[in-house]
């Protein structure tokens, strides 16, 4: 019998495969296509053989962070309850914070420099104070998404969610961090396409 652990990485790349699968273009054209990612949530986890789909995916893909699955949960719930922000700016403010930690986590926890921040991540009242401290201005300013993904990452972390005992695995995870630098990427590719046509007009 799977421990709480292993059903909640399971339920998460289950998640993942589901959300995914709405970002299949053309697929809003298919009548009941929201009950569509149900479906395939169910089927991740039905096993074939001695594991699951989910399971042969979260072997590779690992545990996805409690922000991760906040972010597929609204994308999923969005079409029966406008889950998520709507303000493209909210969503890039989260998407750059994510980058930047991403940047400071990953290349100092491979050894860049002596100074390793992913320790700080085992309980440092320090940072789970700046982190809260986040949250609460985050919240001020109405960037609900950013709080709401820092709180609950903590709150994860400190009921033991997954195997982990460090809070960055919480708040992070690689494919999200791909994910914040693609958007990143990509709004910088458009702006420098709106200058050049901006330019061939005048």
């Amino acid at each position: 019998m799977p421990n709480f652990t292993d059903l909640a990485g399971l339920a998460s790349v289950a998640s993942a495969a589901a959300a995914a699968a709405l970002l299949v273009p053309g697929i809003a054209r298919i009548h009941r296509y929201r009950m569509l990612s149900g479906l395939l949530f169910v089927l991740m986890l039905i096993p074939f053989g001695e594991l699951s789909l989910a399971a042969y995916l979260r072997g590779v893909t690992g545990d996805l962070s409690i922000t991760t699955l906040l972010l597929i949960g609204c994308a999923l719930l969005r079409p029966w309850f406008g889950c998520g922000s709507n303000d493209t700016g909210k969503r890039r403010a989260l998407a750059i914070l994510v980058a930047l930690a991403a940047l400071l986590l990953y290349p100092l926890a491979l050894g860049l420099t002596a100074f390793d921040p992913y320790r700080l991540g085992y309980g440092e009242t320090q940072f789970v104070t700046a982190l809260l401290l986040i949250a609460l201005a985050a919240w001020i300013r109405k960037y609900h998404q950013i709080a709401s993904c820092i709180v609950l990452a903590t709150l994860a972390w400190t009921v033991g969610w997954y195997e982990s005992g460090n809070l960055w695995d919480y708040l992070l995870d690689p494919w999200l961090a791909i994910y914040a630098l693609s958007v990143i990427a990509l709004h910088g590719v458009r702006i420098l396409l709106q200058h050049g046509k901006t330019h061939e007009t005048r």
